[in-house]
């Protein structure tokens, strides 16, 4: 699998387990009501789903890398939907992981 095709995918798992964490909060916290909680529920399933398509075999690998994009598209969501402003720890924690995330999923591994 090309690096480009294993990003989207990352990315396109980021939209979908932060927007459905994000749309069950609405409807619970912000009182948005069922339809968007079962919009978020619909949303997570599609998450675990879409994280199948990545080439690697290793179920722990893919998850752990996932990990770094979930932080840094966690603080870009809360930029976005909510108006969070990130500070500089913030910011350099995100790119942090996912530098941790590149050496876990791309680093050369001889094979």
């Amino acid at each position: 699998m090309n690096v480009a095709r294993s990003i989207a995918l990352f990315v396109l798992a980021a939209l979908l387990e932060i927007g459905g964490a994000w749309l069950v909060w609405q409807g619970l916290r912000e009182h948005r009501g069922r339809l968007w909680i079962g919009a978020g529920f619909l949303a997570l399933g599609l998450y675990g789903v879409v994280a199948t398509f990545q080439s690697d075999e290793n179920f722990g690998r893919i998850l752990a890398a996932y990990g770094g994009v979930f932080v840094a598209g966690s603080i870009v969501w809360g930029m976005v939907a909510d108006g969070y402003r990130p500070d500089r720890y913030d910011v350099t924690g995100a790119l942090v992981c996912l530098a941790g995330m590149a050496v876990i999923m791309y680093a050369p591994r001889g094979q």
